[in-house]
């Protein structure tokens, strides 16, 4: 099987992940599953670079040890891909042992071969960005990557003969002119570094002691970018005695990062491993940055938008859908809430929801559920086979170049050719002149159009193929090039029409609760509060203030009969609840899946908050919310009454 081998950045851990930062590992994750479905044997590698004076000086703010300080925050990061359903293989951490035990091997093979040596440095460092610049590089005086002041920093240090490979890398450029993309990040690194020379690289540091040591010289710690980039080797168990990853996996296929570390990654990486005979990677793409409303991220400037409250209102697809499509994967895009709002609309609810729905609903009225046989060919037919038969090759093309953003819009192409085809042959005009011939070929094309669209977004938006493909009735075992044949779908297959998978949108008032939704998570944030899994769709309480005995009398309490339970069909954790309470049904979602199956539930009473504002929960209105406590230990248990009341009776 064909081996490929992709990573994201070894991140900084930041403790709070807005959405550029997840942009590198959302784009990964869809390369992972794009090319599993290819057939390939894919390694995902994502991880944590976690020792630094800055991490150092962070930690004894927060009065902590560095250790401590980024356990937290990794726990988060994980959190968070879980919530993303980001399906990587490696998560490395810089401080994993046998990460660190083989950075001190390798720094001892580079001093031993001499492409290490000890001398003394004198020039300028920017902390936030752990990187030194000489004279010339700096901007304005300050750091030409983050702008931010400098200082001149002189001690005993350890230097890389990066110099020496000035001339090397140049020539890597020039023979594999795919190594750095998009091209014009290989013009900044050869005009920006490599015209007038490189200077040879500082790898240790003395000034702080948070890092690998060097082996044979413990006063000092390997610089942190040595440290960092080793990783990708590691990752594969690199210098342990489980090597095996690294014997199949080795050379990487592409390392994604930000534009802001291609020089790292594209002159100092590629000389590190020609410094150690090992193989370079094929490829470094450095991607843009997503600002937001045209300007950059940043807390202190309070224009941080995150993914929990987008991914909670409008579920993972739609989340991991604009990212890819919205922006072009290798320069810098501006998320606008209107804009993603609108794209919902037109994109994910007009074309494709309406599409899944118009398709299984009339399956359903006009041959009662059954997906037909194709028998008489007409017009438009061939129009919409060429497109659904070229789409995967297209795709291809695109991911190849890791365009997503075009990759998508082919997928889209056959979306609204399809929907054109519904408004072409009008079904509804063949049911009613009793064109039943006619009528069965129309409705196969429909469906599959819809069958090759669900393999097709699959490795964006996997919920929603899922979603699709069980409207139709289709197993989920799916291979990429079933979707460049036309007429794989098996009639007499049933259909099973669900819930509209995206509803339409009321951007004005979408817009006012996704800025609310946000800035209380900001808000919350800001005081150091932990925000739980968003699935579960609780909100992270503030201290309770106390409160009168005539404010408690406004929430209205009434014991309810669970009378069924049902998966809610866009989110994995929660279930939706038919209540009744006395004379009256009333409907719920409540995220107790994890805690209670079914049976578990229906024909218990339990106790229900019966006067708050109905909202939508991923797309399913709730009239109320079910009581229920939870212990230290993650215990939870449904509020009922200690004597058997009847539904609907009154707590007071």
């Amino acid at each position: 099987m064909k081996k490929y081998y992709l990573t994201t950045p070894i991140y900084y851990p930041s403790d709070n992940l807005h959405i550029g930062h997840t942009y590198t590992t959302v784009a990964a994750d869809a390369i992972k599953k794009f090319k599993k479905m290819q057939g390939y044997d894919v390694y995902f590698v994502t991880g944590s670079d976690e020792h630094g004076q800055k991490i150092q000086e962070k930690a004894k703010e927060n009065g902590v040890t560095p250790k401590a300080y980024v356990d937290k925050i990794v726990a988060d990061i994980k959190a968070l891909w879980k919530t993303l359903e980001i399906d990587y293989d490696t998560f490395i951490r810089t401080t994993d042992s046998h990460h660190e035990k083989a950075v001190q091997e390798i720094f001892t093979k580079l001093y031993e071969k001499g492409e290490i040596y000890k001398s003394k440095y004198e020039g300028h460092y920017c902390t936030p960005c752990e990187a030194f610049w000489s004279e010339s590089q700096l901007k304005d005086g300050k750091c030409p990557d983050c702008g931010r002041e400098v200082h001149l920093a002189e001690e005993e240090a350890y230097f890389f003969r990066l110099s020496k490979y000035r001339d090397k890398l140049l020539a890597l450029y020039e023979e594999n002119p795919e190594f750095i993309q998009p091209e014009s990040r290989k013009n900044e690194m050869i005009n920006n570094f490599l015209k007038d020379g490189l200077e040879d690289l500082c790898v240790s540091r003395t000034s702080f002691d948070w890092g690998i040591k060097v082996p044979f010289d413990p006063s000092h710690v390997v610089y942190v970018w040595i440290d960092a980039l080793s990783c990708y080797l590691t990752a594969l168990g690199y210098g342990t005695d489980d090597d095996k990853n690294f014997k199949e996996f080795w050379p990487a296929n592409v390392h994604l990062v930000g534009k802001e570390i291609v020089r790292f990654h594209t002159i100092i990486w590629p000389a590190l491993l020609m410094a150690m005979d090992l193989e370079l990677p094929k490829k470094v793409f450095g991607h843009g940055w997503i600002l937001f409303e045209d300007d950059k991220m940043s807390k202190s400037k309070g224009n941080v938008i995150y993914p929990e409250p987008i991914i909670q209102l409008y579920g993972i697809d739609a989340f991991k859908y604009f990212l890819l499509r919205e922006f072009s994967f290798g320069q810098d895009g501006s998320f606008h809430r209107d804009k993603f709002l609108q794209r919902l609309n037109s994109d994910l609810a007009n074309d494709l929801g309406n599409l899944v729905s118009r398709t299984v609903t009339m399956i359903e009225k006009y041959n009662e559920g059954v997906i037909p046989a194709p028998v008489k060919e007409g017009e438009f037919d061939d129009s919409l086979k060429e497109i659904g038969i070229k789409a995967a090759s297209k795709v291809e093309e695109y991911m190849d170049k890791l365009n997503f953003s075009n990759a998508l819009e082919e997928i889209w192409k056959l979306i609204r050719r399809t929907n054109k085809y519904v408004d072409e042959t009008a079904p509804w005009i063949l049911a009613k002149e009793e064109n039943k011939e006619r009528l069965d070929t129309v409705l196969y094309n429909l469906a599959e159009s819809l069958r090759i669209v669900s393999i097709l977004i699959k490795p964006f938006m996997e919920k929603t193929s899922i979603e699709i493909r069980k409207q139709l009735g289709l197993e989920n075992d799916i291979l990429w090039n079933d979707a460049k044949t036309w007429g794989i779908l098996e009639t007499g297959t049933k259909v099973a029409r669900g819930g509209i998978i995206f509803p339409r949108l009321d951007i004005e008032k979408e817009l006012v609760k996704l800025n609310d939704e946000n800035q209380k998570l900001i808000d919350l944030r800001s005081k150091g509060k932990k925000v739980v899994n968003v699935e579960e769709v609780k909100e992270v309480e503030e201290k309770v203030e106390e409160i009168t005995i005539d404010e408690f009398d406004k929430i209205k309490l009434k014991v309810a009969e669970v009378i069924s339970c049902e998966n809610h069909p866009k989110a994995d954790k929660l279930y939706v609840l038919q209540l009744k309470l006395g004379e009256e049904e009333r409907q719920v979602v409540s995220g107790i899946k994890e805690y209670y199956s079914p049976e578990d539930l229906v024909g218990k009473k339990v106790v229900v908050v019966t006067n708050l504002k109905p909202v939508k929960l991923r797309g399913i209105e709730s009239k109320g919310m079910i009581l229920a406590a939870e212990d230290s230990d993650g215990k939870l248990s449904l509020v009922s009454t200690l004597e058997d009341l009847k539904s609907g009776a009154t707590i007071s």
